[in-house]
């Protein structure tokens, strides 16, 4: 069955983030992140009022590499209209991605790979969470699917390396799963050319086989990194 959670109540406020960030309960008792579309700023390159559907877009696209990295995402109603709603995830306040990312421990991977696949503007380190089991999640992919390459991610460093085996299995899955429904769900959201390029990404790096490396005519990395 599908998850549709209905918001009881704001609680609070992420005031750190760019956009309208708000953490509220459901009325099964469940912590939320709730980012309502109204609360976008203004982008010059992403159409206004669609980040919240990109959230949502990359939940799905995460889930279908089989990766469970991306916290169950939907779109749904709030107190300040239609946005994005995310299970949140109690997470370790004192976990730092930096080390990770110097190791490049391979639990990075599927990370990189989304960033990839989804054409991550904005892959903070912040945005790399570790729960009290020790499991990574991915959160804040509002600045993902645009048809241009406008990838900025802090997870270069598995640049050049060849995909894992698991990774490579998953690309094979969501190649079928954009020749089927959720193909038509990024199309008619972001429009063909998003699809098209969503679907040249994976084709490239399924073919090619190894992480792509960094630009050399526009910054990589998002600022700030964190």
């Amino acid at each position: 069955m599908a998850w549709k959670p209905a918001i009881d109540e704001l609680v609070g406020r992420f005031a750190s983030a760019s956009n309208a960030t708000l953490l509220a309960t459901t009325g099964d008792g469940d912590l939320v992140v709730y980012k309502p579309a109204r609360g976008e700023r203004p982008l010059w390159d992403f159409p206004r009022e669609t980040l919240a559907m990109r959230e949502v877009l990359t939940y799905r696209v995460s889930a279908a590499l089989g990766f469970d990295l991306v916290p169950e995402t939907t779109l749904g109603e709030g107190p300040l209209g239609p946005g994005s709603i995310q299970r949140f995830v109690e997470h370790d306040a004192e976990y730092d991605a930096v080390g990770d990312v110097r190791a490049a421990d391979p639990a990075l991977w599927p990370c990189a790979v989304l960033d990839v696949v989804c054409n991550n503007a904005d892959r903070k380190l912040g945005h790399i969470l570790r729960d009290p089991a020790g499991r990574l999640h991915a959160i804040d992919h509002g600045l993902t699917f645009h048809p241009e390459d406008k990838l900025r991610t802090v997870l270069w460093v598995f640049a050049g390396r060849p995909l894992p085996p698991a990774a490579l299995e998953g690309l094979d899955a969501l190649r079928s799963a954009l020749d089927g429904s959720l193909g038509q769900e990024v199309g008619e959201a972001l429009g063909a050319r998003s699809l098209e390029a969503l679907q040249g990404r994976v084709a490239r790096l399924r073919r090619h086989g190894v992480h792509p490396e960094p630009p050399d005519h526009r910054p990589p990395l998002p600022w700030p990194p964190y």
